[in-house]
């Protein structure tokens, strides 16, 4: 085989890999699409008040049974967003979108929009207003704090050094 042909082979693959992906990605968007609008006609505004906040695997949030089989298998495994919240007089527990996960505050009463068990946005904060979620630091920006760390412990001990003698 020269080099030509290998490549022509490669293209093809690649070629079947993207049309693949194509249609899968097309028909998740679908089911997507369908499952957002369900969501959206089962919402409602409870007002809680959040005891506790976890990220734990589906198998230990002592969801019922009903919820385990409704799951995807590559969901079970996961870790997700837990909240335990009183909703009334009941305690219960309810998944958080990762994005409303973040800015949930712990012992705190709550009004927020819930579809069946899982938490879509927060409405206020009884008490103040919601918080903000906070900055994650880039990689880099973590690597320059922890040199700037050093540096200030370095200088002090130098400082403490020429103090002595």
């Amino acid at each position: 085989m020269t080099w030509w042909q290998i490549l022509l082979i490669i293209l093809a693959v690649i070629l079947v890999l993207l049309v693949v992906l194509y249609f899968v990605g097309s028909k998740m968007q679908r089911k997507q699409a369908v499952s957002q609008e369900q969501m959206d006609a089962m919402k409602q505004t409870l007002s809680m008040l959040i005891i506790d906040k976890k990220k734990m695997k589906l198998k230990d949030a002592n969801l019922p049974d009903m919820v385990l089989q409704q799951t995807p298998k590559y969901m079970r495994r996961m870790k997700m967003p837990f909240v335990k919240a009183k909703v009334g007089p009941r305690i219960m527990t309810l998944i958080a979108d990762p994005k409303v996960y973040e800015i949930i505050p712990v012992k705190k009463e709550v009004k927020a929009v819930v579809s069946g068990i899982y938490i879509t946005e927060i409405k206020s904060v009884r008490g103040g207003a919601i918080p903000a979620p906070p900055k994650k630091k880039g990689f880099f920006a973590r690597f320059k704090k922890d040199k700037s760390v050093k540096n200030t412990t370095a200088e002090k001990t130098e400082s403490k050094g020429k103090k002595n003698k």
